[in-house]
């Protein structure tokens, strides 16, 4: 052996074994927070969420590091990756990597907590909350008008965070649309409503988040969609919600509190 050659192995010899990934630990964390949208067993809970059960290690792993450091872009996946630890990371990739493949038809039930809301419809809105904010989707070609109760609204005027009480509400308006079937603007800007579709909200609440994992938890923030009977739209994962706005912690978990303090 070459003196250069006996100096490489020895300085790899050297070098710390690298730690085994912990199944049991990556299933925990799976338990916990994961399996609101991919399932504990690794079988998603709906057609638009991947099954990741026998997926490679090695992939889950490096899609969870390009998630955590904002280089893939997904709202909901770039806030849940962002506050795994490297270690966790290939725990949580072991151990999906671990379960037999699913079906193409299987399906997760939703964690229990996640799907159980406080928010209930404010009926008298219209009369009650203040109209503060529109905003044009041209993804979905849908508008929508946001309301807020005068405990939001007194609050963000006061630059102070949303308190118990706060609720936030919004009308969702398919967009009127022309031949070309492109949204048609009004003279503000903004989309013409053609006919409405559903109603989002978010409300809080002493004691409403105790039981949502850490990870995914918006303090005592609840979310609800109602349809237009205003009743709750049956199966939702508020897993989704919370981890979209949980990056919000600075700004009261609203992306609309700037024109909230601005309301009149």
């Amino acid at each position: 052996m070459t003196k250069v050659r006996a100096i490489a192995v020895a300085t790899l010899l050297a070098l710390p074994a690298a730690q085994a990934a912990d199944i049991e630990a990556g299933k925990a964390k799976v338990a916990a927070v994961c399996g609101a949208c991919h399932g504990v067993a690794g079988v998603s809970v709906g057609e638009t969420i991947p099954n990741l059960a026998a997926q490679r290690a090695g992939y889950i792993e490096a899609q969870l590091k390009v998630l955590k450091d904002g280089t893939r872009k997904n709202p909901v996946m770039n806030a849940i990756a962002s506050q795994l630890t490297a270690d966790e990371i290939s725990n949580v990739a072991a151990y999906f990597a671990s379960l037999p493949g699913a079906g193409a038809a299987a399906k997760s039930d939703f964690m229990p907590q996640l799907t159980k809301t406080g928010v209930t419809f404010p009926e008298g809105y219209d009369k009650s909350f203040v109209k503060y904010h529109t905003i044009n989707f041209p993804a979905t070609k849908q508008v929508r008008y946001y309301f807020a109760n005068k405990a939001a609204v007194d609050a963000a005027r006061a630059g102070k965070d949303l308190p118990n009480g706060a609720y936030l509400f919004a009308e969702v308006w398919s967009a009127k649309l022309d031949e070309a079937k492109n949204p048609v603007k009004g003279a503000d800007g903004f989309f013409v409503a053609d006919k409405q579709l559903f109603y989002t909200a978010m409300a809080r609440d002493a004691g409403w988040g105790k039981d949502i994992p850490d990870m995914l938890k918006n303090e005592d923030w609840n979310y609800a969609v109602f349809t237009l009977d205003k009743k709750h739209r049956p199966n939702v994962n508020q897993a989704e919600c919370l981890a979209c706005h949980k990056p919000l912690d600075k700004v009261s978990y609203t992306f609309t509190l700037k024109e909230l303090a601005a309301a009149k």
